[in-house]
């Protein structure tokens, strides 16, 4: 029988691992062999596994992580392909692992490796359940964290910790270990989309997870760029919202519904010009305004809402039609939900209101469906 296998990775395939980490990738092929040498080094005396969680990258990251998965039996690599974003590639990766304790690091090599062995003594001594690396307490530094950058997480810290009741320093932070156990009676409360998954994690606990923060030092980025655009705002944003409402409604939803009203003000703006400027009649200066707030609706719908699932090529002409006829049944929803209302309660506003609330959800849930369908 061929032995000519490292000792720690044997004993580790009969004991299973002490330590999960969690990789999430996207186009981080440069990174992913150095963080898994600092990895090997940093964990010398612990059980663990590396889980790459990677968002179908274009410069083939997840071919680097095979390569190295066939050398080690400690990595593996989740390939997801039609689904983009932070959130739902840490959940994945957290629930398809087999340790204990799960981790959370960026690919960027910015977190502190060497921090891990501290986190998991915390977490198995019981001395907490989540474990948070933190850039707002005594000890921390930063060799890589701009200015407008940091200035733009210090206030979305302050906003989440106001209005969501969170009392750790530091709830956007990137870097952190959780009990697995924990982690899973949480789980089904968790938004996949956004960036924010600690903020989530943490606003969904309610104050029932037990964290400890301890300082890192944050490193310069040493290849590629930073995956943060500017629709993490929005996301931030939308994620505050739905925490506030119990998650009645979604993150998505709550996008649809913004891109829903800004539909509102230009089918307000077309039917303006078209009958004071252009002097056209009122039932065809009504179907512009419906015509062109559907079609700008469409398209901010597909950058922003569904832009994990975003609609390319010849898909976006496909997608566009069905988008016209979902909100066009929509329209006579909401009409006929309006004559309802206001039929038992001749109120104009509240039979308003609940005509734009039906035709909101359902073209909401048929855009789901017909419009941006997952693969």
């Amino acid at each position: 029988m061929n032995e000519a296998i490292r000792p720690g990775v044997h004993s580790q395939a009969q004991e299973g691992p002490e330590l999960s980490i969690i990789v999430p990738t996207f186009n981080e092929r440069d990174n992913v062999t150095v963080l898994y040498r600092r990895l090997e080094a940093t964990l010398v005396n612990v059980a663990w596994e590396v889980v790459f969680v990677d968002d179908n990258s274009p410069d083939g990251t997840s071919e680097v992580v095979r390569a190295l998965a066939q050398q080690d039996s400690r990595v593996r690599c989740i390939r997801r392909v039609g689904r983009r974003g932070l959130s739902g590639a840490c959940i994945e990766g957290i629930l398809a692992s087999s340790a204990p304790y799960a981790a959370v690091i960026d690919a960027d090599l910015q977190h502190d490796e060497t921090q891990l062995p501290k986190m998991l003594l915390l977490l198995a001594s019981d001395q907490a359940d989540l474990v948070v690396g933190s850039r707002y307490i005594e000890g921390y530094k930063s060799e890589g964290f701009n200015k407008q950058r940091a200035g733009a997480s210090a206030l979305a810290t302050e906003v989440a910790k106001k209005m969501l009741r969170v009392e750790i320093a530091d709830p956007m932070s990137g870097f952190f270990m959780v009990r697995r156990d924990r982690f899973e009676q949480l789980a089904p409360k968790l938004s996949v989309h956004g960036f924010k998954i600690l903020l989530d994690l943490v606003a969904s606990a309610q104050g029932n997870l037990r964290a400890v923060e301890i300082p890192y030092t944050f490193g310069a980025r040493q290849h590629g760029e930073s995956k943060l655009d500017s629709m993490v705002a929005l996301d931030f944003l939308g994620l505050v919202l739905a925490k506030l409402t119990n998650d009645i409604v979604s993150l998505r939803f709550i996008l649809f519904a913004m891109v829903g009203g800004i539909g509102l003000v230009v089918h307000l703006t077309t039917l303006f010009i078209a009958l004071q400027l252009i002097k056209v009649p009122f039932a065809e200066a009504q179907a512009a305004g419906a015509i062109v707030a559907m079609t700008t609706n469409f398209i901010l719908n597909n950058f922003l809402t569904y832009r994990d699932q975003r609609l390319k090529g010849f898909g976006i002409l496909r997608g566009l039609i069905m988008f016209y006829i979902v909100c066009s049944v929509g329209l006579l929803a909401n009409v006929g939900v309006a004559f309802s209302v206001y039929d038992q309660e001749p109120i104009w506003w509240l039979a308003g209101l609940a005509g734009a609330l039906m035709g909101v959800v359902w073209n909401y849930a048929m855009s789901g469906l017909f419009v941006w369908r997952k693969k």
